[in-house]
């Protein structure tokens, strides 16, 4: 019989799960190894650190994301509770107080019967699994400790991808003057991003500059391992000369006032801090070096004198390969009681991660109690995404989208909406039964 649990990791999956298993008054124990065993791209030691972006993406339910935010409201997300109490303005994306959401997950933790231990975890072949339930949430920063005890232990080796981080600058050192607020395809009020507009001239010169760039060495890199949805700007730049502005630098939808039209290609800022001190550029994730990233930056008139506060930096990230060693439930096909979520799992994206920490600590409660697992319905975001990660092989990190939900009879236009409504409804109708 199940009479404690142990969560390893405390990021967005480790958090979520933990908070809902205190709810029910199951004993946790949460395991973080930060500070004393620091990652390459963490910057603290803080719990449920946001580390590529501050953005958590749109929370307009017929967009694939606001599906999964609803949903996650449906399951009674705490960190999505938290979340939306440190907004910052980003139109409709949900986009957060980076300090701020870290320091609240934290002491809403300390104010719980959890148990936090910092230190660094390797001791999956020394636990009792009849009396102890162990989630992995490790995500994809993990030590070599832990990555060595889960080969061991489950026999597997190593899955990877490489991502990337975008600059943080310093609003004080923005020349404002040659920037336009506005959200795209906004009408009368002010928007919430900052927009850099570049003409063909200055874009052509960016591009080049770009292109020739010295990039740092990353130990095993290789393009094919890119996680699609993180790739570096300047390998989106060399796939042609226009897919910057089909990308994290298209125009579309923002008229510059100065003008009265589209600019040729923009840079966009979003907030970072409730201070408004910090800013970060949307879309701009990077592996070039820290000189020529501040000399690609000051090419642009309003960032001429920029003060980079946080460089880019590309790091790897390791997966399981999940479909090969656990179920439909999440738990190791051959040890009963350990579960995987998180990023490790093959999701991608800060809420795809905190919902399944949620997803496996509801299924870590059955257990307790004695009841059968649960399988989400395939209908429901939720549902889809545990679907994708356990059954696609070999797996590739899958964040939320419509394309992994069955399809729906409709016009086209309507399709999203549909989907929506329909897993809407289905999620209710599944959480009532259950």
């Amino acid at each position: 019989m199940i009479e404690a649990v142990k969560i390893i990791g405390g990021g967005l999956a480790g958090c979520e799960a933990a908070l809902y298993l205190a709810d029910h008054d199951v004993p946790v124990t949460l395991y973080e190894m930060r500070p004393t065993c620091p990652t390459p791209v963490h910057q603290t030691g803080k719990l449920a650190e946001l580390v590529c972006s501050n953005s958590l993406k749109s929370t307009d339910p017929n967009t694939a994301s606001g599906l999964l935010k609803e949903e996650m409201r449906l399951l009674k997300s705490h960190l999505l509770e938290i979340a939306e109490a440190c907004r910052l303005p980003a139109g409709s994306a949900l986009a957060v107080d980076r300090e701020r959401f870290s320091e609240m997950v934290g002491r809403r933790i300390a104010d719980s019967t959890i148990r936090v231990v910092r230190e660094e975890y390797t001791e999956l072949d020394g636990e009792n699994y009849e009396r102890t339930a162990v989630a992995l949430c490790a995500g994809p920063a993990t030590s070599d400790g832990l990555m060595g005890s889960i080969s061991r232990f489950l026999k597997t080796s190593e899955l990877f991808f490489f991502d990337a981080v975008a600059p943080i600058v310093d609003s004080e050192t923005i020349d404002f003057s040659h920037t336009f607020r506005a959200d795209r395809y906004q009408e009368g009020e002010e928007g919430s991003y900052i927009n850099l507009p570049l003409d063909e001239a200055l874009y052509a010169r960016f591009f080049r500059t770009l292109v020739e760039a010295r990039t740092l060495d990353v130990p095993d890199f290789e393009r094919k391992y890119l996680f699609e949805r993180c790739q570096p700007i300047e390998e989106i730049a060399r796939t042609g000369y226009d897919a910057l502005r089909y990308g994290p630098m298209k125009p579309v939808g923002l008229i510059d006032p100065k003008t009265n039209r589209e600019p040729y290609a923009v840079i966009q800022l979003r907030q970072e801090n409730a201070a408004k001190n910090l800013y970060n550029l949307v879309g701009f994730q990077t592996r070039l070096s820290w000189g020529e990233q501040k000399r690609l930056l000051r090419l642009i008139p309003a960032l001429r004198e920029v003060e980079i506060v946080r460089y880019g930096v590309m790091h790897r990230n390791t997966y399981l390969n999940t479909p090969r060693l656990f179920d439909a439930h999440l738990e190791s096909k051959t040890c009963a009681n350990l579960f995987v979520a998180g990023q490790m799992s093959g999701v991608e994206g800060y809420m795809e991660s905190a919902v399944s920490g949620r997803i496996v600590a509801g299924q870590i409660l059955r257990r307790i109690r004695g009841q059968s697992l649960l399988e989400y319905p395939i209908e429901t975001m939720v549902g889809a995404l545990n679907a994708y990660i356990t059954k696609a092989d070999p797996l590739r990190p899958m964040y939320a989208n419509f394309g992994i939900l069955p399809p729906v009879k409709g016009k086209k236009k309507e399709i999203r909406a549909l989907k929506s409504e329909r897993a809407l409804r289905v999620m209710k109708a599944f959480l009532a039964e259950t």
